[in-house]
């Protein structure tokens, strides 16, 4: 189902919620859904994320996870777990993550989008990702603060990912904390096949690109950050596909180009789990 459950409210009833300091745009490295279990330096420093600001009225999560041919956003009231990977621990299968939705939220975010000239709606039936629950789960294991999910398009372009962004960056000022969830590198034929074990340190493919995204996102070199599975060392090798890298990209355009690392570290060899803040405090 495409669309909302009520009428989208109006410009005057899009600023409800009253200006505050904006929060930055994240982008995480979630990794492998068993970070939740493993112990690992990227676990910690999500266990830690969340106190680091304010805690947010609502987040909003782009998740690697959520492929669709315009924007969508989870609207309903109580967004289920999805399980959505094979061949982990039996626990992992039963973690949940009973957040709660927020559907008017949702009908404003669909209205900003639809503004910046996005076809948004939403999907009462959608439920959260591991791309989204798996690290929330470890950033506030309360699990209440509501969340929804948004999209990426795989068919679009990082320069159209980067404006759905800059058409989110409102709601960093209402309280909403914004997260792109991927990955900086991203390879798991790589991982799979290189007998990589979860400390194993990275190959030279890796750290070249991950070197290279870090001086051009610090410096906010935008057009080269948006370019670069073409012009960084190694892009394809790291992005055989480009679904772990448009977060950064929604992120990227949500908080500015211009962003200081957060994390660095790499699990399982291939995988760089490197975290970004786009403005904000």
């Amino acid at each position: 189902m495409y669309g909302f459950g009520r009428k989208a409210i109006s410009d005057q009833d899009n600023n409800r919620m009253p200006a505050m300091s904006p929060f930055p745009a994240l982008f995480i490295s979630h990794g492998a859904p068993s970070i939740g279990l493993d112990p690992s330096p990227a676990r910690d420093f999500l266990a830690g994320l969340g106190n680091a600001y304010e805690r947010p009225r609502a987040i909003l999560v782009i998740s690697a996870h959520y492929d669709a041919r315009r924007p969508t956003l989870t609207s309903g009231e109580r967004p289920e777990t999805i399980h959505d990977f094979g061949g982990f621990p039996d626990e992992l299968y039963r973690m949940t993550y009973p957040a709660p939705g927020d559907p008017v939220l949702a009908a404003e975010i669909a209205s900003l989008l639809q503004a910046a000239g996005f076809e948004a709606g939403g999907d009462p039936a959608r439920g959260l990702d591991h791309g989204a629950w798996v690290p929330l789960r470890l950033m506030y294991p309360d699990a209440d603060i509501p969340v929804i999910q948004l999209s990426i398009n795989m068919a679009e372009t990082p320069d159209w990912h980067f404006r759905l962004g800059e058409a989110l960056a409102p709601l960093r000022e209402r309280g909403v904390l914004i997260i792109g969830s991927g990955s900086l590198t991203h390879n798991l034929r790589a991982v799979f096949s290189g007998g990589f074990q979860i400390d194993s340190p990275p190959p030279a493919w890796v750290t070249d690109f991950a070197d290279w995204m870090d001086t051009h996102l610090e410096t906010g070199d935008k057009d080269s950050v948006l370019h670069a599975v073409e012009q960084a060392p190694h892009g394809y090798d790291n992005h055989p596909t480009m679904d772990h890298i448009l977060p950064l990209f929604v992120a990227m355009g949500a908080g500015g180009s211009t962003a200081r690392r957060i994390h660095h570290s790499t699990t399982y060899g291939a995988l760089t789990m490197d975290a970004y803040a786009f403005g904000g405090i």
